[in-house]
């Protein structure tokens, strides 16, 4: 099941929508590219036993 999530690029700021699977487990991390700039964007992701979402941008 997947949840759409905004996340700030950490390149050029911009807020941007991306799609998170909630059944990947509880802590995720993946490189997404922003649709603004095309950079890549390491994204962190932490699904609570509710199935909230909570994501991230962090360093490379």
């Amino acid at each position: 099941m997947e949840e759409l999530i905004e996340i700030t690029c950490h390149w050029c700021g911009e807020r941007i929508e991306i799609a998170v699977d909630v059944s990947g487990g509880a802590d995720q991390s993946y490189v997404e590219d922003c649709w603004v700039c095309c950079r890549p964007n390491a994204i962190r992701v932490r699904v609570s036993e509710d199935g909230a979402c909570d994501a991230w941008t962090e360093d490379a």
